[in-house]
């Protein structure tokens, strides 16, 4: 998700060639580490693929993880950012600009399996929690696609 300041008056809408730069102007573009974030990286692959990732690059805050990123947009410290759908659900001091189309980025997928030698007692209950109807109610009302 594109976010900004909940008093932002911005409209951008993320298509190929979009003026991200333009509108970012002295600002920043908060986001976690490019390179071993995942919201960074997926944020990244979206700019690439959008054709403005050179253009913002040099406007990059990054933050050790997106919770940093949030935080820098929610303080106004941040023109713009880049976060996950569902930490920007959990802000009420920052609101949601567009959202990256799917096609620009990799799969976000959050899988859950057990390891054959884990010795972790509590491991099958909370497989077993994690997959249970009162699991998949909380996660939707996050914003979680549950797959099966």
């Amino acid at each position: 998700m594109l976010i900004a300041p909940l008093d932002s008056t911005s409209t951008l809408r993320l298509v190929s060639g979009v003026d991200l730069a333009g509108a970012i102007g002295d600002g920043k573009l908060a986001v976690c580490t490019i390179e071993s974030c995942p919201a960074g990286v997926y944020g990244k692959q979206s700019l690439e693929k959008l054709g403005i990732w050179a253009s913002v690059q040099p406007k990059l805050a990054q933050g050790d993880n997106v919770r940093a990123a949030l935080l820098l947009v929610s303080r106004g410290e941040a023109k713009f950012g880049i976060v996950y759908g569902t930490d920007a659900k959990a802000e009420p001091k920052v609101k949601v600009i567009d959202t990256f189309p799917a096609a620009t980025h990799d799969p976000i997928v959050y899988p859950i399996a057990l390891t054959k030698d884990s010795k972790n007692p509590d491991a099958a209950t909370f497989e077993a929690y994690m997959r249970s109807m009162e699991s998949v109610k909380i996660l939707s009302g996050q914003g979680f696609t549950i797959l099966k």
